[in-house]
């Protein structure tokens, strides 16, 4: 049990730790925050309309219902992005990028991974969000049979046209091709905005994709988890020091 115990401490410094690299917070509210993006609301709050996939979030959300009408879009104003850049992707998959942006633009529940970045589109981002195992098992078998030509989604696509196209260099192939694993898909899509987790959905250590919200929202325990280690442990003084250190102990203790 104490072994265990120790694990679940370093394993929340290390992800923490990981997630902000550069940024010096001095926030109380990293359990229940909006990230400074762009179509990101100031502060969480009801939004009782959230739109199909996304209305897991309508207690407590920081998307408003028209960007979670867009989220569910192929070609929405949000970013302009394609999801059909290598042909009609299949359903099943494209439900999984649909849930990815509705988390992304709704999730109150984010702040202890957010990391401040200088581009014009936005302030902050997400990197490393602990993502629980099987949800990204099933985003990588429900896209198996569909095609993409890149593996880092954020950057490199060609934009001439509007929205995003294949460069000229970039070949389509089924998701295995550049993504050989569940892991390679959920960790570099979007510059590892995300980390697959050891652990499972209902442990409270792992950010849940999908959720039923009739149950209550299970990421409001993870982030209060990680937030309350970092703020006890006084990380965002610290994070270079600790960094490397918790990383050893918790492999030695693993």
């Amino acid at each position: 049990m104490a072994r265990q115990m120790a694990q679940l401490q370093l394993l929340a410094l290390v992800t923490a730790a990981g997630a902000q690299p550069q940024t010096l917070w001095d926030r109380t509210d990293l359990f229940n925050a909006c990230m400074g993006a762009k179509y990101h609301k100031k502060s969480p709050g009801p939004e009782d309309k959230l739109h199909d996939q996304c209305s897991s979030w309508k207690k407590n959300a920081c998307c408003s219902v028209n960007t979670s009408q867009e989220a569910h879009k192929d070609v929405s104003y949000l970013y302009r992005f394609n999801w059909d850049h290598c042909g009609k992707m299949e359903p099943a998959c494209k439900r999984h990028f649909i849930q990815d942006t509705c988390l992304y633009e709704c999730s109150p529940n984010l702040g202890p991974w957010i990391q401040q970045v200088n581009q014009s589109w936005h302030k902050e981002r997400i990197l490393n969000v602990p993502l629980c195992r099987e949800d990204c098992e099933s985003w990588w078998e429900d896209c198996r049979t569909s095609f993409t030509c890149k593996t880092n989604w954020h950057k490199g696509w060609n934009w001439t046209s509007g929205s995003n196209e294949c460069p000229v260099k970039d070949t389509c192939h089924p998701f295995p091709f550049y993504f050989p694993t569940p892991a390679a898909l959920c960790n570099e899509i979007w510059s590892h905005s995300y980390k697959v987790s050891n652990y499972s959905r209902g442990s409270g250590r792992c950010i849940q994709m999908w959720f039923d919200p009739a149950q209550g929202n299970p990421n409001e325990e993870v982030a209060r988890f990680y937030a309350e280690a970092m703020n006890g442990a006084g990380l965002h003084r610290v994070w270079p020091g600790l960094s490397g250190l918790a990383l050893m102990l918790f492999l030695v203790l693993s």
